[in-house]
């Protein structure tokens, strides 16, 4: 009997200093580029955006916090005015490669700690949505389904509902803090089977075993988690064995 086929959004952040675009960018399909204040540069996200181009990766801005120091991962206790600032700045380095390279700039994806401020806290969530509104109003943005980010930008900007394939979950549906040592997931099979329950079954496995039902558009990987393209790689098999193409969002 065929196998009913599924699509998925596979995404990494990339442009962090590691240095694996060019090892991670076949096995996605689309990808969240460090803007110059947790990570990145302005020649790192031209080198990245013309990567993406080569292998039809779609190109997201990925802002955080500046605050190269803790890499975007501490809240920052700066008015929304200097964020406000600092974020149209970050975008614009990447909206700017992306013409530049002639592609569209795909969606915008929070970083680290303010990613997690706005899928909790409706000042920021506003705030982040507000902006986005603003100054790129047909970008989507990539949050957690039924997250506070998540309710206040639907039906203002497109939302694409993500969750994270390498990182385990409390039973609340957050992630699970990076101070605990089980917070990332590094075994490529685990990951595997955490992927699959997403897009199968619709549903996330908490690390206490709990089942949070959820609608899943991109998984995330992270660039910098250990063995990152072999992770990816074996996805990418395993997936295509079980009738699941991977494909950008549109």
């Amino acid at each position: 009997m065929k196998l009913e086929t599924h699509f998925i959004d596979i995404n990494c952040d990339l442009g962090e200093g590691i240095g694996n675009e060019a090892a991670l960018m076949p096995y996605i399909s689309s990808c969240n580029l460090a803007c110059g204040s947790h990570a990145g540069d302005v020649e790192t996200i031209n080198r990245v955006v013309a990567l993406a181009k080569k292998h039809n990766v779609g190109v997201g801005a990925h802002p955080s916090f500046p605050d190269r120091a803790n890499f975007g991962r501490t809240i920052m206790p700066i008015s929304f005015e200097e964020l406000g600032i600092s974020l149209r700045k970050q975008i614009d380095k990447v909206a700017k490669a992306c013409k530049q390279h002639e592609v569209d700039l795909h969606h915008i994806k929070t970083h680290g700690a303010l990613y997690n401020l706005c899928a909790g806290d409706k000042s920021y969530a506003e705030f982040i949505t507000d902006l986005i509104e603003e100054l790129y109003p047909s970008t989507p943005i990539y949050a957690p389904f039924n997250s506070t980010m998540s309710r206040v930008a639907e039906g203002r900007i497109k939302v694409i509902y993500e969750a994270f394939a390498d990182r385990n979950y409390e039973a609340d549906g957050s992630l699970m803090s990076r101070v605990k040592p089980e917070a990332v997931i590094t075994d490529k099979n685990t990951v595997f089977e955490h992927v699959i329950t997403m897009i199968k079954d619709n549903k996330i496995k908490a690390f206490s075993g709990e089942f949070i039902s959820a609608r899943i558009n991109t998984i995330c990987v992270h660039g910098d988690t250990p063995k990152a393209v072999e992770i990816l790689k074996l996805l990418n098999e395993k997936l295509n064995s079980n009738a699941i193409k991977i494909q950008t969002v549109i």
